[in-house]
């Protein structure tokens, strides 16, 4: 294993670092570490050579790897096991491979872009040597509650949804050379993911329908203003040209209130706080969220997540 010393810290795994006998199960060990639990199984040949790069940009993960000929399958079973509740980008930079979940079946071409639900079951298949990039998201960072609609189907080649594969590709790369610029433009990939998952889900194509682009801009405003504590329904309404109604309405299509998304959003940033600095008090905490203080901050980390904030910072080690 080997690190590369940058601000944002990438690790290389490599199936030369193991004996050739051993270098298909440390491959297999490697995928689940870096994405989810799934089982791989090697392709007909003997011979297997496999390498990810892989770094994590405020609590978002990049994975570039090159391998060869696999399959990856995520049970219900192995669904139990780990509980990852996480969107992956998979963006395909050489070769080809086929996703199957929900359902449906997407072709995975160089340029081409899938979205995979770790909550429910998939199979990828790769029967050629192929690259890809990796994008893993925690759900609690996307603005879209189900991912059901949008995973299985590929995004294009060609057309809005290669660009957004494009950005994506360039912020990975940014990050070894300049990781201060690339966290400024990480909140942009984010919402480039929402307009994707729209698209693929059907539910807005490229040319969006006004109640969709007016909630994709409550939802980036949200999250870029949520550690204010004056945050409110009129802040907001005003920061997005809107009127409330129009904003109420817009928000009652995604089946979610504006206070429930604002404490959405300011949990998701507790928990990215109680995992990087876990030596900081919850007052400091919960100021840095926009909370009234770690009162506020224990009732709504306890109604996102299920449990409290000092019992989620615990759990830490386990997450390295």
């Amino acid at each position: 294993m080997d690190t590369c010393s940058h601000a944002t810290s990438r690790t290389v795994w490599s199936s030369a670092d193991a004996d050739a006998s051993d270098a298909f199960a440390y491959w297999s060990d490697v995928i689940c570490d870096t994405f989810v639990g799934v089982a791989v199984r090697p392709g007909p040949d003997g011979a297997f050579e496999g390498r990810i790069e892989h770094s994590v940009l405020d609590g978002i993960g990049f994975a570039e790897l090159t391998a060869g000929p696999q399959q990856v399958v995520r049970t219900r079973r192995l669904i139990g096991r780990d509980h990852e509740d996480v969107l992956l980008a998979n963006i395909q930079l050489r070769g080809h491979g086929r996703l199957e979940q929900n359902g449906r079946v997407a072709l995975l071409a160089p340029g081409t872009m899938a979205f995979v639900d770790s909550a429910r079951p998939y199979a990828l298949d790769f029967e050629d040597d192929f690259s890809q990039l990796v994008v893993k998201v925690p759900r609690s960072r996307l603005s879209h509650r189900s991912l059901a609609g949008a995973t299985g189907v590929e995004l294009g080649a060609s057309g809005p949804g290669r660009v957004i594969a494009d950005f994506l590709v360039g912020l990975n790369r940014m990050q070894g050379h300049d990781a201060r610029a690339a966290a400024a433009l990480l909140p942009h990939a984010v919402d480039l993911l929402d307009t994707g998952l729209s698209w693929a889900a059907g539910s807005a194509p490229p040319e969006a329908s006004a109640t969709a682009l007016t909630r994709e801009r409550i939802h980036r405003f949200v999250r870029r203003h949520a550690a204010d504590p004056r945050l409110d329904a009129a802040a907001v309404a005003a920061g997005c040209g809107i009127s409330r109604r129009t904003m109420y309405r817009a928000l009652a299509a995604d089946g979610a209130s504006l206070s429930e998304l604002i404490r959405r959003v300011r949990v998701s940033h507790a928990q990215r706080l109680l995992l990087s600095r876990p030596e900081r008090p919850l007052a400091a905490v919960a100021r840095a969220c926009g909370f009234g203080g770690a009162a506020q901050l224990h009732r709504a980390f306890r109604a996102v997540t299920g449990m409290t904030p000092g019992a989620y910072r615990d759990r830490r080690p386990e997450a390295e």
